[in-house]
């Protein structure tokens, strides 16, 4: 280890120092003190966010002999990742402290979880693929499990953490097998290896269970049987969180392993990821039309989500790279927005989860329905939304790889997703409020002003979404 080592991986470094000390200090605040932590935590990533930005290399870096990457894919998600825990961070609150869980833990867990990301974005060796994941993975089971006297919240704990850990297993199992047909663990090298004839059969039983593990995180069908529970289940700040930077995580992993690694492997793995694709844009796009709650109603809507981002990563171009990342990045932001409404519409007695409790909230609250009616047409597609160019172009990326059907296949799927977002919609404009439910939205200033800035930007992106979709283009020339 040399200095140079420790300015690449400064903003994860620092990030461990401060959580550590949010963590010392916690410990001697009192309850109606729990404020100083919040500031604290947002303080912290705020300034994490900073160095991330302010460090950002010319060209890509590495550290530790080549286990930890520095480069422009690994910045943009980070930078993605921690804006997305800032709105966590602030939407929270209110929520938190009606249901006594605004405490300590979930700043810091969050944040380790936040590291884990960063790391994993960042991975240059299949050891820092693995160290990066499980630090992910485990602050996220102890996330959802956070309201231990919720007898859902705990069940879907169980099961995030048995199907996780389920997953990690297979992962860490196909790993074991290409190193054993590689002889290394670098990515780099592992680029160059992967071609080889006398190789080629064990590094494809390798790459099957690396594919599950990527699959069981990304949430992708047959593989997502944890989603919807652990959305309905787990408190709404913690699904926010998961339904956000977590994906972000995802896709850097898949990047990391299926073209740093196993590039060389395109052919086979393309037609894996197509398969992949087309059943998660199937069943969950089928499956939402009957959701009555609508946190699985957006559990299912992530299923179809990361389908369309697969068909970016099945198309295994550059193009195809930059337009999966652009996408992430919509629907990280887009996801934020859906669960931020049903925070602020939310309140002690009082959860806004079944799409019944929107009846008529542009009646009561019309500024919050604009946000919400926003988001939904977003997620659906609808120009000129940001969801929209973000389907778009991942689309023409899988056009441009001669992936025609599966584009035609994920325009289909398209059309039929419209219907149970503009469900929600007919809902709140057209419905009468239903008797004895009251939506009055938190009166938290800065929930409120955070989610209408995470909303409209889905309309200005909409607009203005060229320097966003360049500067992922240019991660990838190089």
């Amino acid at each position: 280890m040399n200095f140079n080592d420790i300015l690449t991986l400064l903003p994860e470094l620092y990030l461990v120092a401060a959580v550590c000390v949010l963590l010392l200090l916690d410990v001697f605040l009192k309850p109606e003190q729990r404020n100083i932590t919040h500031w604290l935590a947002i303080a912290i990533t705020a300034v994490a966010l900073w160095l991330v930005i302010d460090g950002q290399p010319a060209q890509s870096v590495t550290a530790f002999h080549g286990m930890f990457v520095r480069d422009h894919v690994a910045e943009i998600l980070k930078v993605f990742a921690l804006l997305s825990t800032l709105l966590v961070f602030i939407m929270a609150r209110p929520y938190l402290r009606d249901r006594n869980l605004h405490v300590g833990e979930f700043y810091s867990l969050t944040i380790f979880a936040t590291i884990g990301i960063m790391i994993l974005v960042s991975a240059g060796s299949l050891i820092t693929v693995y160290t990066g994941l499980e630090l992910l993975t485990l602050s996220s089971y102890a996330l959802v499990a956070l309201n231990r006297d919720s007898r859902l919240s705990s069940e879907a704990a169980i099961k995030y953490f048995v199907l996780g850990a389920l997953s990690s297993g297979m992962l860490l199992y196909g790993m074991s097998m290409v190193y054993g047909a590689a002889g290394t663990l670098d990515l780099a090298q592992l680029h160059l290896l992967a071609g080889g004839v006398d190789m080629t059969n064990l590094m494809m039983f390798g790459l099957i269970f690396m594919i599950v593990g990527i699959s069981f995180k990304l949430g992708v069908a047959p593989f997502h049987m944890w989603l919807p529970d652990v959305y309905q289940g787990a408190p709404t700040p913690m699904v926010s969180f998961i339904g956000s930077a977590s994906k972000l995580a995802a896709f850097g992993m898949a990047f990391r392993l299926l073209e740093s690694g196993l590039g060389q492997l395109h052919d086979q793995w393309q037609v894996i990821l197509s398969v992949l694709a087309v059943l998660s844009l199937a069943i969950g796009n089928l499956v939402a039309l009957v959701q009555t709650n609508i946190k699985r109603l957006l559990a299912y809507s992530t299923i179809s989500h990361m389908g369309y981002l697969l068909l970016g990563l099945a198309a295994g171009t550059q193009q195809g790279f930059s337009a999966s990342m652009f996408y992430v990045i919509a629907y990280a932001l887009m996801s934020t927005a859906a669960f931020g409404v049903i925070l602020v519409m939310a309140r002690a007695g009082f959860e806004c989860e079944e799409i019944d409790d929107l009846k008529g909230l542009a009646r009561r609250s019309p500024w919050f329905a604009f946000l919400m009616l926003l988001t939904m047409v977003s997620l659906a597609g609808v120009p000129p939304m940001f969801g929209f160019f973000a389907k778009l172009m991942v689309f023409k990326a899988a056009i441009d790889a001669g992936l025609l059907w599966l584009a035609i296949v994920g325009a289909v799927f398209a059309i039929i997703g419209l219907y149970y977002y503009l469900r929600v919609v007919k809902v709140m404009y057209f419905d009468k409020p239903v008797e004895g439910v009251e939506l009055k939205p938190q009166t938290d200033k800065p929930l409120r002003w955070a989610l209408s800035i995470n909303a409209l930007a889905l309309l200005a992106l909409g607009l203005y979404w060229g320097p966003l979709l360049a500067w992922c283009q240019r991660a990838f020339a190089g």
